[in-house]
């Protein structure tokens, strides 16, 4: 945070209200807490400005077609709410998360005929800026993983319970991350991040997207401001040796940025130091993305 504020207490949004963080609840037979029916978007506020909130709500609005749920709100109230929710909480930087579930129904697997207003949920937090710099200017270890998710991982789902025991893992072997193998060894992504290589022949190379993917929004916006710094950018599928053998490796996520990647299962990538393209991306993305949210009046908290 950027000035020093006497302690509040936290305030999550459920259904229209504005709750102490300790006495937010759901109904017991919510398909969210029941069956994970439900999505999920973070949101990463820096500044005061909600990065890249209209490509997030496109995510969103695109992963609840995908399982037939309808927004709970148009895009113009649940912007006050994402804004009101960050500054109940007094974010200026952190993440708003954001949960939409089918609501509450008699327990049954099908999707119910019957249709409701959707439960919606979201609460704010400050993150350790400092921590993440700290990171980003050492790099950070990772660990590898089998893929051992559901074949829809272009939804974001809430149904996170393979990516948590990865992550889990990974924090066991001191790493900070988990990148996840399929079947035919290559890397998808993070368990919760994009996995990105800079090949010997310096290409930008990141997964092309597909169901074994979330696109992520990070993803895309760097990738852009990539495209225009005239950074070459390949989209295909590497294996963990690629990259061991990379010039540099790092992951991206709407709270982080761009992360470099200086170990993988134990052993140096890129000579175990971040490197300049990671840097380089970071720089022009956190320009990019701030330009943009101070562009408009409406990404202000």
């Amino acid at each position: 945070m950027h000035e020093s504020r006497a302690p509040v207490g936290r305030i999550a949004y459920v259904n229209g209200r504005y709750l102490p963080h300790a006495e937010a609840a759901v109904h017991i037979e919510d398909r969210g807490l029941q069956f994970a029916d439900a999505i999920y978007e973070v949101f990463g506020v820096f500044g005061g400005q909600i990065y890249d909130e209209e490509e997030h709500l496109d995510r969103l609005e695109r992963s609840l077609g995908e399982i037939a749920l309808e927004m709970p709100m148009g895009r113009a109230p649940l912007k006050f709410v994402l804004r009101e929710i960050a500054r109940r909480n007094r974010v200026t930087d952190g993440l708003i998360y954001l949960q939409i579930t089918r609501g509450a129904f008699r327990r049954d697997h099908a999707i119910p005929r019957m249709r409701q207003r959707p439960t919606i949920i979201l609460t704010a937090r400050t993150t350790d800026a400092a921590g993440f710099e700290q990171r980003r200017a050492a790099g950070i270890a990772i660990v590898t993983r089998p893929d051992e998710r559901w074949a829809r991982c272009d939804i974001k789902s809430t149904a996170l319970l393979p990516n948590i025991l990865a992550k889990t893992a990974a924090r066991d072997a001191g790493a900070w991350e988990a990148w996840l193998i399929d079947r035919d060894g290559r890397v998808t992504e993070g368990s919760s991040t994009t996995a990105w290589i800079v090949d010997k022949d310096g290409h930008l190379v990141t997964r092309d997207l597909d169901r074994a993917v979330l696109p992520g929004v990070t993803r895309r916006v760097l990738a852009e401001v990539a495209a225009s710094a005239q950074i070459p950018i390949v989209e295909r599928r590497f294996t963990k040796d690629e990259a061991l053998a990379a010039r540099e490796a790092f992951i991206t996520a709407a709270t982080i940025g761009a992360l470099p990647v200086v170990t993988i299962d134990g052993q140096p990538v890129g000579g175990g130091r971040p490197g300049p393209v990671a840097r380089r991306l970071q720089e022009l993305y956190r320009h990019a993305a701030a330009r943009k949210s101070g562009d408009s009046a409406e990404t202000q908290l």
